[in-house]
């Protein structure tokens, strides 16, 4: 999964406003991120005063006293993990996935009106031979009317009572040829809510939402299509720091994991809740029965703190972003827009 650029014009004051005392400041709990030392690309979810540092970083949710007790490896913490998968994967054996203890998994189904990804008829059928749960999403290509856009996920995704809810995938790609639109938050929340109506409309299912750290503060936060569940990605934090109190249903916390069955890196996720708390969510989704996760080990993340990055494409140094130049994006440092612009390139 991959990320866009963001328009500041008509980005709103959200949390806090600058007119407010600076204890109503402190008690937002936000800051700014100086982790990130490229030129700036999106606005805070909270514009605090802070004449030292460019207000457009992407904000903290919590204090920055507090960051070390919110490090990514708190995956460990929840029970249930899973997996999303595309065809950078290539052949997976699905059947020790499952034995490894993957509770779940997402498959890129498309892209856009018209692409497939070309794994997707394979893993899809081999997941559930093996008896993952598993559901597809489809990454937005923003220069493609909403319509045309589910009308390609429906035509290659079978709609299956035992599949989970349907997901659609929004970040920027700021590297794109194609597509130099540029997204402001009103426009693009229109687009997702069409998108989001189709899909449920279709599969009968309220469809879940994906999103990087960079698309969701300057578009959906703080609760922008709050009806829907979200999957937020944060490989560097616990989605406190950069969602708050926004609640979500799965968090993508790392995407150089590894898992039997499949060869080299892999995104890994979490379920915000216990085991019988997931059994609960997959029986009124799917139908199906979660296989016990007890006997099987938890992911083990041995990444020290140095080792967490942020690795949304917004925040890398053009020598971390392999994992994005795999799929077609220029090198380089991305280009700072006057707002959300671009989407992958059609090849």
């Amino acid at each position: 999964m991959r990320s866009l650029n963001i328009s500041v014009s008509r980005f709103p004051a959200l949390a806090c406003v600058l007119a407010a005392s600076a204890a109503t400041l402190a008690a937002c709990g936000s800051s700014y991120d100086p982790g990130y030392a490229r030129r700036p690309r999106f606005a805070t979810s909270a514009p605090l005063v802070n004449a030292k540092k460019d207000p457009t970083f992407l904000a903290y949710a919590v204090p920055e006293s507090d960051l070390h007790l919110f490090p990514a490896t708190r995956s460990a913490e929840f029970a249930v993990h899973g997996v999303d998968v595309s065809k950078y994967q290539g052949d997976i054996d699905w059947e020790q996935v499952k034995e490894s203890g993957v509770a779940f998994a997402f498959i890129k189904a498309t892209e856009g009106g018209d692409k497939t990804d070309s794994k997707f008829q394979y893993n899809w059928a081999a997941a559930k031979a093996a008896g993952v749960p598993r559901g597809a999403y489809h990454f937005v290509y923003w220069c493609r009317p909403p319509h045309e856009e589910i009308q390609n996920f429906a035509a290659v995704v079978p709609n299956e009572p035992d599949a989970l809810p349907p997901v659609l995938d929004v970040e920027p790609t700021p590297e794109s040829k194609s597509c130099k639109r540029t997204l402001y938050r009103e426009e693009a929340i229109r687009d997702m809510r069409t998108m989001l109506e189709a899909m449920e409309r279709h599969y009968g299912k309220k469809p879940i939402i994906y999103s990087s750290v960079d698309f969701y503060q300057a578009i959906l936060q703080p609760d922008a299509l709050s009806e829907y569940p979200i999957w937020v990605r944060s490989t560097k934090y616990h989605p406190k720091v950069r969602y708050g109190d926004r609640k979500w249903t799965f968090w993508q916390y790392r995407s150089d994991g590894r898992v039997p069955g499949i060869v080299g890196a892999v995104d890994q996720n979490t379920f915000n809740g216990s085991f019988e708390q997931w059994k609960s969510w997959l029986a009124s989704t799917t139908g199906m029965r979660a296989h016990s996760v007890a006997a099987a080990p938890k992911p083990i993340d041995d990444r020290t703190v140095n080792k967490l990055i942020e690795d949304d494409p917004a925040m890398l140094k053009s020598v971390d972003k392999g994992a994005y130049e795999k799929e077609g994006a220029a090198p380089g440092a991305p280009v700072p827009p006057a707002g959300i612009e671009g989407q992958p390139d059609k090849s």
